[in-house]
């Protein structure tokens, strides 16, 4: 305990893990949601945008916290459709931007990262500092899912409001799911990754030419060479594998403390087998784990607007406040 046995059964086409991970990402339609964006100033001169969206009835004192995936923002369909349904039903909804994802480049070199739990700290005492909130409740997706499974079992002390959590897609083990990535199979989402990421240090190259060169970017033909280039040297890591293995929330499950529902797919390409830690979850007593036999990577979709993860979302967020 706890292994929860998934009772998600797609329509037959979302049965193919392709579709349902492309379809989610691509071609889905969502209910729009009204949002007004927050900067948050942080204390290192860089700023977090929030996505703000509040509950259709009433002034809430319930707050989800959404953590989008790499190359991800607050308007991927995943959280506006998550957003929508939380709103639906009374809670606000704080859908985080990482550093450099919200359109607007951000005023450090380093960005973000599967690890940076310490910004995810940040933002929560920001949002509990208005003193609105009773219940906070977080759900990440993917990249995100692995830094809030991190950030949970890092053995800080964590908000007395903190009452649940959900990751969803999440890679533990992020050298293992990379090489998972690097599969022909994957080959149309690895390079897109490669592609959208590169187009990214461009960018920052024209703003910190003293810290990286084109040619440098240039010369990255994976998602290795990027880590290894980028994302370890800007976030204080000596390699890409030291990134890997100080930030795979692998290392951390079995000490969370907060009730915790972890769905990973079984057809999910994106994830390692470890990524689903079943003897973990079989000795814990608060990380939940389900692993549907269908799902992609963040589909879970229905024959309805809500996907399944949706559902599952509010329901076990409900069922611990």
């Amino acid at each position: 305990m706890p292994i929860i046995e998934s009772t998600y059964n797609p329509p037959y086409i979302f049965r193919n893990y392709h579709i349902s991970t492309i379809y989610a990402a691509k071609l889905r339609s969502v209910q729009p949601v009204a949002q007004t964006r927050e900067r948050l100033k942080l204390k290192d001169g860089d700023f977090i945008d929030i996505d703000w969206s509040t509950a259709n009835s009433c002034r809430s004192n319930k707050v989800l916290v959404i953590l989008h995936g790499l190359d991800g923002n607050a308007q991927r369909p995943y959280v506006l459709g998550l957003a929508h349904h939380f709103n639906k039903y009374g809670w606000d909804v704080a859908a985080i931007n990482f550093r450099g994802c919200s359109g607007e480049i951000n005023k450090l070199y380093k960005s973000y990262n599967a690890g940076a739990s310490e910004d995810l700290d940040l933002v929560i005492t920001s949002i509990l500092s208005k003193k609105q909130y009773e219940t906070l409740a977080i759900n990440g997706f993917s990249l995100g899912a692995n830094l809030l499974l991190k950030y949970l079992g890092e053995g800080n002390d964590l908000p007395q409001e903190l009452k649940a959590a959900v990751a969803i897609s999440a890679p533990c083990d992020l050298y293992a799911s990379l090489k998972k990535l690097e599969e022909s199979r994957n080959w149309i989402y690895s390079t897109r990754f490669i592609m959208q990421l590169k187009k990214q240090l461009f960018l920052r190259e024209k703003h910190f030419p003293e810290e990286i060169t084109k040619l440098q970017i240039s010369n990255c033909t994976n998602l290795f060479q990027i880590d290894e280039l980028y994302t370890s040297q800007a976030h204080g890591y000596a390699s890409a594998l030291e990134y890997y293995e100080k930030s795979s929330a692998l290392s951390f499950l079995a000490n969370i403390k907060t009730p915790t529902l972890l769905i990973n797919a079984k057809n999910d390409g994106f994830l390692s087998e470890n990524s689903s830690p079943y003897h973990i979850a079989e000795n814990s007593l608060n990380l939940y784990l389900e692993t549907p036999e269908y799902g992609g990577h963040v589909g879970f979709l229905q024959k309805k607007d809500a996907t399944y993860t949706e559902e599952r979302a509010l329901e076990f967020i409900t069922s611990h406040i």
